[in-house]
């Protein structure tokens, strides 16, 4: 699993490349630790190489919604593939996200 953080037009885009599992899961949390302080920003979750999610992926995903909120900053997620956004779907979290 890759993360990889960058900055475009204004926004912090976060692409996942790989498998977003319960292995992954620790250090993807640690590579998103940039995101907690991103007011004045919206966030893109990049999920366009993202082969797999698990809940605790899902569970990172709400968190950096949860933290973004409050310093008035949008969550966003592009390039969300069938398999993804059934996982999102079966899940209730078509309803918390935004999409592009």
């Amino acid at each position: 699993m890759k993360t990889t953080i960058t900055e475009q037009d204004g926004n912090l885009v976060a692409k996942f490349e790989g498998r977003l599992d319960t292995a992954a899961a620790p250090q993807t949390e640690q590579e998103l630790q940039p995101l907690k302080n991103c007011q004045g920003h919206n966030i893109i979750l990049d999920c366009s190489e993202l082969a797999y999610i698990s809940s605790s992926g899902l569970r990172l995903f709400l968190t950096v919604l949860k933290n973004a909120k409050p310093l008035g900053s949008h969550v966003y997620i592009s390039g969300m593939n069938q398999e993804l956004r059934n996982v999102f779907t079966m899940t209730g979290f078509i309803n918390l996200f935004e999409f592009k």
